[in-house]
């Protein structure tokens, strides 16, 4: 089966929608497909473009197995409202030339990630050219996050833009998302329910998994061996609620037994660092090579995910896979009525958003009963290897392409999935 996905971030970017798209771009390729993919070059969450890639040139690239043509891109250096939308437009015009090259290759699915849900109009134009089965998998509802974030603003803006978004997703054939509420959200903006598959994220349980010694980055960070480390780790953007976090820091900035580390980038690290980054308990760090990763997330003992209340639905973290599958405690902020929360609540600690006093109170007393971290560690554990496993994930993906490509060679209608079958 040949398979063409399309999505601005891609390998290397080692954190967000880059890294699973990367993955599911290697698999599908591991299982005899032919998969090539249209990217731009790394650049996800520094905001820059890092040495052997290019912003102003085509490249072209043979990754695990797949073929991957990168079209260049402006990156601003503060990526906020109109300049953010720039970047995601200059992308969605020099990738138009390649993505309409591939038409001639007749691709039997093009897969579009979101976002960009700039890149879709393309996206579902080449298959339409191509004849191929018209795929949108939303990762973030951006326009949503958009304005509820005040990235974006104005009445009119929003209804023009929530107008075209849904005349846009309902063109595809089938359209996917991460989580049961982003589907029902998609359900809401009028996608069919014989069109919705969830298609959640994952985590590599044998790659991420607990370790039986301390971590090896707590003396390369000169953190005392005894020290009890609260760890964010990921994205430092507007919708993570980082300033909640760096809050709870400093109101335990006195609790010498206790170690925060920021590891990440992004347009919020330096507000974080202006916040805490002097306290003799705290670092900031970058994020780590991949092959750190497992070594990074056992370097917690409480991972805290202190997500905005605003976007609790309009995303679903993708980080909360590793931090399950690393068998550590976890501490998130979200409402009772959102997917984080009934994701963290039977095996974590969900906290109403927003309340600093609140998470230091918590982190304080997690940190007093090993017992208790211990039974939520084991708990995660026990959640990433029973539901969230790359292969549970792949397997579900792996039927509904086969079940396309066989209704397209038997030149029937494109299968449409009833509501009672969607992956899981």
């Amino acid at each position: 089966m040949k398979i063409l996905i399309y999505g601005i971030n891609y390998a290397p970017e080692m954190t967000g929608i880059g890294k699973y798209t990367a993955e599911m771009a290697a698999t599908i390729a591991a299982q005899s497909h032919d998969v090539r993919v249209v990217c731009a070059p790394p650049y996800y969450p520094e905001w820059r473009i890092p040495s052997g890639f290019s912003s102003r040139r085509y490249a072209h690239e043979l990754r695990d197995g797949v073929r991957v043509s990168r079209a260049p891109l402006w990156v601003p250096a503060r990526p906020k409202g109109v300049a953010r939308l720039l970047h995601l437009a200059s992308f969605a015009l020099s990738s138009l030339p390649v993505m309409l090259r591939q038409a001639f290759w007749r691709p039997d699915i093009v897969f579009c990630v979101a976002p960009s849900l700039l890149n879709a109009p393309t996206g579902w134009l080449v298959a339409r050219l191509s004849r191929a089965h018209a795929w949108l998998h939303i990762q973030d509802f951006e326009v949503d996050a958009a304005f509820k974030l005040g990235i974006l603003q104005g009445s009119f803006l929003k209804r023009a833009a929530l107008t075209a978004e849904r005349a846009l997703m309902m063109r595809f054939d089938t359209v996917s998302t991460i989580s049961n509420k982003m589907l029902e959200r998609a359900s809401d903006k009028g996608i069919a329910a014989a069109r919705l598959v969830r298609f959640p994220n994952w985590a590599d349980t044998s790659v991420i998994y607990p370790l039986a010694r301390v971590s090896c980055l707590k003396e390369a960070l000169g953190l005392a061996a005894d020290a009890i480390v609260v760890l964010y780790s990921g994205n430092m953007g507007v919708k993570q609620g980082l300033d909640v976090l760096a809050a709870a820091a400093l109101a335990l900035k006195d609790h010498a037994d206790l170690a925060f580390v920021f590891c990440g980038d992004g347009p919020v690290r330096s507000t974080v660092q202006a916040a805490c980054g002097a306290m003799p308990n705290c670092r900031i760090i970058g994020l780590r090579p991949v092959e750190e990763l497992n070594e990074l997330l056992n370097l917690a003992d409480i991972h805290v995910l202190p997500q905005r209340a605003d976007a609790a639905d309009l995303v679903m973290p993708s980080k909360l896979t590793g931090m399950f599958a690393s068998g550590r405690a976890v501490v998130a902020m979200a409402a009772p009525d959102t997917e984080l929360y009934e994701a963290v609540a039977p095996r974590g600690i969900v906290l109403p958003p927003g309340n600093a006093q609140l998470l230091a109170s918590v982190i304080r007393q997690l940190a007093d009963d090993p017992a208790e971290r211990a039974r939520l560690g084991r708990a995660g554990r026990e959640f990433a290897l029973s539901s969230l496993s790359r292969e549970a994930a792949f397997s579900a993906l792996e039927a509904r392409l086969c079940a396309l490509h066989a209704a397209r060679q038997g030149g029937a209608k494109p299968l449409q999935q009833e509501p009672e079958n969607e992956a899981r």
